[in-house]
């Protein structure tokens, strides 16, 4: 599912930014953009981001900003008029543009990073934390709303099973009867005149062998329950994604099955839109956390 949320917290002396935004993904895929000084915490940043997301792809973004003085770089200032010397020196010039300064800046040696305080460092989890939880309680707001439109889509396409469903359950015993009609219509137009007789009990053992093969009754049974065990699971208080896409595919092998039982057209167009329906509801599936 997609999803974005951020926040910024300041104590004293730090002020800490965190934004976090996900794409569609099968499978949940984590990517972390911090500066050195938190990089001891990346651990920890990841299974808080692990309890609160199972699937996606993510894009999660740390900052830290120092405001009582501290820096986690330094300028080596005497290296720096080095080369500003020599540079002036090569080019006679004795002054040096803002555009050489960014380029001096970076030369080997000039920026460097400062250690630390060991307890200053780890000072710092508390307030990476909390701007964390935040970022992940709107990140969460954001998918649940999303979550909810794609709930009402699944909805819509779960009623078209049922209705098409019921369709079919109706329609099943006519199967039967239409072939056993078309099956005396046609020895009757066959035997013609001819002194040909077929018996009743033939006609019965080939209505019956067919109404055998065309049996859809066992898969509108178990449609009818993968349809019950999608909406509770639907409506149910945690996402289940992943059960859904499962269930979904069950659904799929019992519409394909009535297709090529059901020797009738107007199932087969009811068969047609169930299928419209369960295509829709893998799209939408895929993005279900």
């Amino acid at each position: 599912m997609t999803g974005f949320g951020n926040a910024s917290l300041q104590t004293e002396g730090v002020h800490v930014s965190s934004e976090i935004k996900s794409v569609n993904n099968r499978y949940l895929k984590i990517s972390v953009r911090m500066p050195d000084s938190v990089a001891r915490f990346e651990a920890e940043i990841e299974k808080l981001v692990r309890s609160r997301v199972t699937r996606g792809s993510v894009q999660l973004s740390i900052r830290v900003r120092f405001t009582s003085g501290q820096s986690e770089y330094r300028i080596d200032q005497d290296l720096l008029r080095s080369f500003q010397r020599q540079l002036a020196e090569i080019s006679g010039d004795a002054k040096v543009n803002s555009a050489t300064l960014g380029e001096l800046l970076s030369l080997p040696g000039v920026v460097s990073q400062t250690e630390l305080p060991e307890e200053f460092v780890n000072s710092l989890w508390p307030a990476v934390e909390a701007s964390l939880k935040e970022s992940l309680d709107h990140f969460e707001d954001f998918r649940r709303r999303e979550g909810e439109s794609m709930r009402q889509d699944l909805e819509k396409q779960c009623e078209v099973i049922e209705n098409e469903g019921r369709q079919v359950a109706l329609l099943t015993p006519q199967v039967v009867t239409e072939y056993r009609d078309k099956i005396l219509e046609r020895v009757r137009r066959l035997i013609g005149d001819a002194s040909v007789n077929i018996s009743e009990n033939d006609v019965i053992r080939e209505v019956a062998l067919f109404a055998d093969r065309c049996d859809i009754n066992e898969e509108i049974t178990r449609l009818r329950s993968h349809t019950e065990q999608f909406r509770r699971l639907l409506n149910g208080e945690t996402s289940q994604g992943r059960k859904l896409e499962f269930i979904g595919q069950e659904m799929f092998r019992e519409i394909n099955t009535i297709g090529s039982k059901a020797n009738h057209v107007t199932i087969a167009l009811s068969v047609v839109e169930m299928k419209a329906a369960i295509e829709r509801m893998r799209e939408v599936l895929q993005n279900v956390e």
